[in-house]
């Protein structure tokens, strides 16, 4: 098939782990770690998510936000276990865990990694805003310049640590994990050739989502008129589910339609994913087609949405 194809949305996503690639479809999930000894461990699974499979996490707006909590416990729970591939040298391959502790484990870490986005990313961008308070009068000012302070905060936050050698990998990973759904979304047969050629960036990437809550948050809370300064910072906490509802229905339309404002809304987000992604080597993309596989029917796919056998292209 020649020419330039339109994307057409598969319903998968992931994130990158330690020396691997988690990929999830609706319920189940598998993650690919690359061994110390150089194979491959996919581990497959299934994450119904806080609420199981109620009819709330159908709800827009409301959707989500279960839908953010959720993907911070799975992603702990993933980081977890390919971390376990490297706490020893010479350990044998970790054996699947499903106990009370080990979930609960998740939990507390996803709570705790929610309180230090909650002081860095809001209470700290206030804070800065408010020192202006003596300067400037106006009230709407300070508060676009407390959003841009919060952005500019993220992306030296992710700067920073794209300094330490492991989140450098991981990066990396993050790029295969989006090349081989771009390869998929965009009808060509997920082959690792087909994956190298394929974009790093992607437009429903948590990096992307991230940008839109900061700018959502900077309209919201531009509406925002309280004197006290300690309820202004209780509503900012308190408006945040909505401020990550209202972002999950904008990035969910974005990987669902190719229409020009939502490229263009979409663009700032893009630009700080070449920060978040770098680009893999083959292993890494192989790691990437491994977790794909096991959760999806690529083939099938691009029979049902392209209409042709994947083997006519290679």
């Amino acid at each position: 098939m020649a020419g330039k194809r339109r994307s057409c949305y598969s319903g998968i996503g992931g994130q990158a782990v330690l020396e691997g690639v988690m990929m999830k479809n609706k319920d189940k999930y598998a993650v690919a770690v690359r061994r110390p000894d150089g194979g491959i461990s996919v581990e497959v699974d299934n994450y119904t998510g806080i609420l199981g499979g109620s009819k709330i996490k159908e709800i827009p707006f409301i959707r989500g936000v279960f839908n953010f909590v959720d993907s911070m416990i799975l992603g702990m729970r993933c980081l977890n276990y390919s971390a376990s591939f490297y706490e020893e040298e010479g350990e044998s391959e970790p054996e699947k865990k499903n106990g009370m502790g080990d979930k609960m484990m998740s939990v507390l870490v996803t709570c705790f990694a929610l309180v230090l986005a909650v002081g860095i990313f809001i209470v700290l961008p206030y804070y800065i805003a408010s020192l202006l308070n003596g300067t400037l009068r106006n009230q709407s000012l300070i508060a676009i310049i407390e959003g841009v302070v919060r952005i500019v905060i993220f992306i030296l936050y992710v700067s920073a640590i794209s300094l330490m050698k492991d989140i450098r990998r991981l990066y990396r990973y993050h790029g295969a994990e989006h090349k081989c759904i771009n390869c998929i979304e965009k009808g060509r047969a997920l082959t690792v050739d087909n994956a190298m050629r394929s974009s790093r960036l992607h437009k429903r990437c948590g990096t992307s989502f991230l940008f839109f809550v900061f700018f959502v948050s900077i309209i919201l809370f531009f509406f925002i008129r309280v004197e006290n300064p300690a309820a202004r910072v209780g509503i900012r906490i308190l408006l945040m589910p909505v401020v990550a509802g209202i972002s999950y229905e904008i990035i969910r339309l974005a990987g669902r339609t190719d229409f020009f404002l939502v490229r263009l809304i979409s663009a700032p987000g893009m630009a700080i994913q070449r920060m978040t992604t770098k680009e893999p080597d083959r292993d890494m993309v192989e790691v990437a087609i491994a977790s794909v596989e096991a959760v999806f029917d690529w083939k099938k796919y691009l029979q049902e949405r392209f209409g042709y056998e994947p083997d006519e292209e290679g």
